[in-house]
């Protein structure tokens, strides 16, 4: 099996070359060998490597940026898998799409289903939500694109949640964390994990077009950076944890409205895959400990 990969350089292609299942061919891809925010270089990496899938895990990622570079962000979320799509209903061929819990507008209160409509709030939401629907425009219910959601995505290389507050408690005394904004992380390491079972899967049985993958449990921001503090001590990264003090939305404003409450429904998902969540907290640990420096 041939997969082409986009995003080889992000923290969950990192993983994804780290994790690759032996015997595969794998041809990945960075921002500087395939620029998403070209369709036509997107077709023609199709054109050119002919794989059986497309991973694309590249995207724009900075939420808050997005409000100000909106051409951008729909170039890389939406374009670009619509650019995929289309090479591989012509060549050949099956994509997995990564997206995100952004795509939900974050009101309801309880886990959302992969089946349940988009709604998004912000720009990086509303591109995703683009991509997506263009994905099942171009193949259909012919099951050659598969979208994998995830959330709050953490990893030991990159930039993301965990390393950031990693670095704040060895910088300081006391943190003020947004408390009131509710879903889970999402281990790179797992994520990985559940995209390559995903093309596993697909080439024997029909998996369901939309999947939802997150670590196990739900949490706040403020119970991450508390988590981040704890498990860092334990680890020997950080010598004493700083105090974390919880604070609301309102007292953090950010240019991008983000969704109160964007828990993923996984249930289904881990029945198809056949794999267990694993707790947030233990998936934390194992990224810090994979983050940890001499």
């Amino acid at each position: 099996m041939k997969v082409l990969l986009s995003g080889a350089g992000g923290q969950l292609g990192q993983a994804l070359i780290a994790s690759a299942p032996k015997g595969l061919e794998l041809v990945a891809t960075s921002r500087q060998e395939l620029d998403l925010a070209d369709p036509e270089a997107c077709r023609s990496a199709v054109e050119h490597h002919q794989p059986d899938w497309v991973l694309n895990a590249g995207a724009y990622t900075a939420v808050d940026k997005a409000e100000a570079e909106p051409e951008l962000a729909y170039a890389v979320n939406a374009r670009a898998p619509e650019a995929f799509a289309r090479a591989l209903d012509e060549q050949g061929g099956r994509l997995l799409q990564i997206s995100t819990d952004f795509v939900f507008n974050g009101t309801q209160g309880t886990p959302y289903q992969p089946e349940q409509a988009r709604d998004p709030l912000g720009v990086y939401g509303a591109s995703k939500a683009a991509g997506e629907a263009a994905l099942q425009n171009v193949f259909g219910a012919e099951g050659r694109g598969l979208i994998l959601r995830t959330s709050w995505v953490i990893g030991p290389v990159g930039s993301n949640f965990a390393l950031t507050m990693l670095r704040l408690h060895r910088e300081r005394n006391q943190l003020g964390v947004v408390a009131d904004q509710v879903g889970c992380p999402t281990s790179t390491l797992n994520l990985a994990m559940a995209c390559w079972r995903s093309l596993e899967v697909a080439a024997e049985s029909e998996l369901p077009a939309v999947m939802h993958w997150s670590d196990a449990g739900a949490a706040s921001w403020y119970d991450v950076a508390v988590a981040v503090g704890r498990i860092g001590a334990e680890l020997g990264l950080i010598d004493t944890p700083a105090e974390v003090q919880p604070i609301t939305t309102a007292d953090y404003p950010t240019p991008a409205e983000r969704p109160a409450y964007s828990l993923l429904d996984c249930t289904s998902t881990r029945a198809a895959l056949e794999l267990h969540g694993e707790h947030w907290q233990q998936a934390l640990k194992a990224v810090l400990q994979q983050a940890k420096t001499p």
